[in-house]
This record gives structure tokens, C-alpha cells and sequence, in this order.
């Protein structure tokens, strides 16, 4: 029974690996980081597999931490920074201490409903893919609210992605990511960047590693309250194409 998975979630605490693990990044998300977990806990608990919930807390500087720790759910835990590092420091942080053979990354405001989880899954399940990336931008997607400015700076900045990196996929910021575990591994061991573009730079990895990508078409919606500044974050994202880029020339990721 669905509730009776998640009872037994929220009660009893793991005693073998999970098959997945969530990771969520969070930053003074008070206000809605319950709401966030009550909706992963309910639809992943009614999969019937074992799974761990991870909060990447990336430094907040309210009582995020204390709200989360207060609820006592039995396979969540926290990954704490001891300052705000930035988003992709925290991915890192929780991917790389994550244990399930799936690992999902999502952001806290659910602005990609968990649901979808469902599509990425099949995607690396059935279809053989190392990473499945939620795009709003594939044939099928849905992205709703979407601000004019938003809109025009993400296309700018993909089709320059494109050229420079050679990336063969057609959103690479969506947060909203699932990996194999070995997938996992090799690409968070080698991220450098700490900030927004970190996705950018792990499909270029992925792409240089000879990986299997999927980009799969999900419903998204700009929820309000959202940290993102576009024209701030697109500043931040041209400097980080040009450090990809010149990493790689340098051999940065000779190893990839």
C-alpha cells in the first residue's frame, strides 16, 4: 500500500543500500523545504523501492536545517556546508555521499514535478542511458511561466554552449538530473565548478567520457520565489563556458 511505504520510509531506517537516492541542494528554503520533501517522500515511497532522501544544505542562514532535522524522517539526512559554496558545490556534496544505483538531483522549489522521476528512470532502466537529463526544450516538454527575458537568455545561451562545447543536448540547466551510480562517480570526482553552470560542465564531461545522454521531455513550471537572476546567472554561465572550454585545452580533464 502507498502509505504504508511511506510510513515504513519515515519509521525505518534502511539497513541495506537503497536503488535510489534523492538529492536536493537547498539554501534558507524554510518556507517550502517541507512542502518539497513531503511530495518526493509520497510519490518515491509509492515506487516500492528503497530510497534515501539527501538535503545538500549549502550554508542557510536560517532554520532550514533545524525544520528539516525536526521532522525525524528515518532515511533522510542532511549534508551540510559550513558556508554557502554555491549550488554546485552542494550537488557534489550530496551526490558523492549518496548510495542508491539511481541518483536524482532536484531542485527545492519542485519547479519539475517529481513525478517525472518516472520518465528518467525508464530512460536509464530500459533504455540503457548513463544519465537522463529533464529538458524543457525536447519535443514533448512543458514548460509553463517562463518569463520573456528567461526565455530568450536560455536560448542564447544553449546555442553558444553548443558551438564551443560541443553539447548535444538541448537544455543543460533543467535541475532536474538522474545518473547511474559508476556515472555518478566519474563526473563528480571531476567537476570543478562550484556555482550555477556546474551542469553544464558535467554533460561536457559526460560527452568527453563517450556516456550514454538522454534528454527527456518534462513539465516544468517557474515557480515563484525562484533564486535564479537571469540576466546575473547568464553573465556567470558565458564565463563558465569560456573556463570550460579553457580547461579543457589545458588538459584539466585529461583523465576524462
Amino acid at each position: 500500500m502507498p502509505y504504508d511505504n511511506y510510513l515504513a520510509w519515515k519509521q525505518e531506517a534502511l539497513q541495506r543500500d537503497p536503488l535510489i537516492s534523492v538529492v536536493v541542494p537547498c539554501y534558507n528554503e524554510r518556507d517550502r523545504i517541507l512542502p518539497t520533501i513531503g511530495a518526493i517522500a509520497a510519490h518515491v515511497s509509492d515506487l516500492g523501492a528503497p530510497w534515501e532522501l539527501i538535503i545538500a544544505d549549502d550554508g542557510s542562514t536560517d532554520d532550514t536545517v533545524n525544520r528539516i532535522e525536526a521532522a525525524g524522517l528515518a532515511n533522510l539526512r542532511v549534508e551540510p556546508a559550513p558556508r554557502n559554496l554555491g549550488k554546485g558545490a552542494a550537488v557534489r556534496r550530496g551526490m558523492l555521499a549518496a548510495r542508491g544505483d539511481y541518483l536524482l538531483f532536484a531542485d527545492a522549489d519542485c519547479s519539475t514535478p517529481i513525478q517525472e522521476l518516472d520518465k528518467l528512470l525508464a530512460a536509464v532502466q530500459e533504455g540503457g542511458a548513463d544519465l537522463a537529463i529533464g529538458s524543457r526544450a525536447a519535443t514533448g516538454s512543458e514548460a509553463l511561466n517562463r518569463s520573456t527575458v528567461r526565455r530568450i537568455a536560455t536560448t542564447g545561451l544553449r546555442l553558444l554552449a553548443q558551438k564551443l562545447l560541443r553539447t548535444r543536448v538541448e537544455d543543460t540547466q533543467c535541475g532536474f538530473k538522474l545518473f547511474t551510480r559508476p556515472a555518478a562517480r566519474r563526473l563528480f570526482a571531476r567537476q570543478t565548478i562550484d556555482g550555477f553552470s556546474f551542469d553544464l560542465e558535467l554533460l561536457f564531461l559526460a560527452h568527453r567520457m563517450g556516456m550514454a545522454v538522454a534528454e527527456v521531455p518534462v513539465r516544468w513550471y517557474d515557480a515563484p520565489g525562484s533564486k535564479v537572476e537571469p540576466l546575473k546567472e547568464a553573465r556567470r554561465f558565458l564565463r563558465d563556458v569560456f573556463r570550460i572550454r579553457l580547461n579543457g585545452l589545458r588538459g584539466v580533464y585529461a583523465d576524462a
